[in-house]
């Protein structure tokens, strides 16, 4: 790797860190605060019901991601034109399909009986309904935001997209947690939730105008055929998310259905400190997830192998510390953050470890796959894998409780690991073998202390244009 691209590796892994502490923060802070201020039964139908427009985001999102992928390699080609024409087509294309799905849901959700459907009743109809409205245009203003935060990506700024990002996550965040500790109900609190995140997508918008003079907003240079050519690997980019809320929102659903909102809680915690370890190896993944897309689109074969290899390398080695330091912590860590709302099971937390040792070397390995826009088939199998997940899930904790309901999320990882490591390794024109032997090797180059001291020889703005 040159020092380039080492430099731009660390910035990413500081502003990745930022990101990933900001999920977690909010996280860990939001159970004992709403449990503080709100009774568990309506904490848990609030769990319940704002998983709901989390489907929404599988709507959209696959045209701002898959169009940040086109346009960073377009500029990692020269060709700012062409990266453009696709910025302004995803800007109309998804504004237009984000005021359409706003409209649909109006219309759901005037017809239909949302708390009776979702099996809750701590929450009025008419709120439930509401929260679900509130939460779902947040939802969809953050598909624009995906492709703001791409423009930056596009020109080797990643590092401040996502910094950005999750200042205004954690901002929007913080203002809910206001309203709660002002003795708010689920409601009031989601209105200012989505007011936040409207105020945030203009000030996003603001920013890139002014950061990246070539940006134009408009339709000069949208078109259709750009659009067409994005609409096959956008669909399959879909399925992501709607595999991760199958993932979340569907097993939580399947526990409700199997053991009621209260095991939803329980088993919502104890998730929540396990996924502790997942959001670091996430972190991982989105530090060199774009720069796989630079290489690829630049073609340098020998960098994409060797980024690959270090990334599952590295995802590895911080699953495996931060899963050690959980099993022996994890449950005096839940009773003292809960309150002792929630019972400490080392049992159940050890099984949800397992489950994010096994997560961390195909998720990591797939990024090489989404990065360069050949995660079509990838899509298939995680959504089929995960749905039958759900349903495995329902029966598992019928049958065995939530020991059962965590157990079940062991299949789809395993499903997902023997899938994504020989297709990844094809687009990498890489073996097994050195695969596998370079797992076991950590270069000198590579270590924080010698990527620092590049770091500190070199500027610290990056190359942006």
């Amino acid at each position: 790797m040159d020092s380039h691209t080492k430099r731009r590796l660390f910035w990413s892994f500081l502003s990745s860190l930022v990101s990933r502490l900001s999920s977690t923060l909010i996280q860990l802070i939001q159970l004992p605060v709403f449990l503080h201020y709100w009774a568990m039964p309506v904490y848990g139908d609030w769990l319940i019901v704002t998983a709901v427009p989390t489907y929404l985001s599988f709507s959209t999102t696959g045209f701002g991601t898959v169009a940040g992928n086109e346009m960073t390699m377009m500029f990692a080609r020269g060709d700012r034109e062409s990266a453009l024409r696709v910025f302004q087509s995803c800007w109309v294309l998804i504004a237009g399909l984000c005021s359409s799905i706003i409209l649909l849901l109006s219309g759901a959700l005037y017809f239909l009986p949302a708390a009776r459907l979702l099996g809750i009743g701590n929450l009025p109809e008419t709120d439930t309904k509401w929260i679900i409205f509130y939460l779902g245009v947040s939802v969809l203003l953050g598909q624009l935001e995906q492709l703001l935060q791409s423009a930056y990506r596009s020109i080797g700024r990643y590092p401040f997209g996502t910094f950005v990002k999750s200042l205004m996550s954690l901002t929007a965040f913080g203002l809910t947690l206001v309203a709660v500790a002002l003795h708010h109900g689920p409601r009031m609190v989601a209105l200012v939730y989505a007011v936040a995140n409207v105020a945030g997508t203009i000030f996003f918008t603001l920013l890139v105008k002014r950061d990246i003079p070539w940006i134009e907003f408009g339709t000069r240079y949208a078109s259709v055929a750009k659009v067409r050519e994005l609409v096959r690997p956008a669909l399959a980019y879909m399925c992501l998310p709607l595999g991760n809320s199958l993932n979340l929102a569907g097993t939580q659903m399947a526990v409700n259905y199997a053991m009621g909102s209260t095991s939803v809680v329980i088993f919502s915690a104890a998730r929540t400190i396990s996924r502790g370890a997942l959001q670091m190896v996430q972190m991982v993944n989105s530090t060199f997830e774009p720069e796989m897309t630079i290489a690829y689109g630049a073609g340098k074969i020998d960098l994409v192998r060797s980024l690959h290899r270090r990334a599952c390398q590295l995802a590895l080695a911080v699953a495996l510390v931060i899963v050690t330091g959980l099993i022996t912590v994890g449950p005096w860590f839940l009773t003292h953050w809960s309150h002792g709302h929630v019972p400490p099971s080392r049992g159940l937390l050890s099984i949800l470890l397992l489950v994010v040792v096994f997560f961390a070397l195909w998720s990591t390995s797939s990024t090489l796959m989404t990065a360069t826009n050949q995660h079509q088939k990838l899509a298939v199998v995680y959504v089929v894998a995960t749905a039958f997940t759900c349903g495995v899930c329902f029966l598992l904790a019928h049958w065995r409780g939530l020991y059962g309901a965590a157990a079940a999320l062991l299949v789809s990882e395993l499903a997902m690991n023997v899938y994504v490591l020989p297709a990844s390794l094809r687009i990498a024109q890489d073996t097994f073998t050195a695969f596998m032997a370079s797992l076991l090797h950590y270069p000198n180059s590579l270590k924080p202390g010698a990527l620092w001291a590049q770091v500190r020889r070199s500027k610290p703005g990056l190359d942006a244009e």
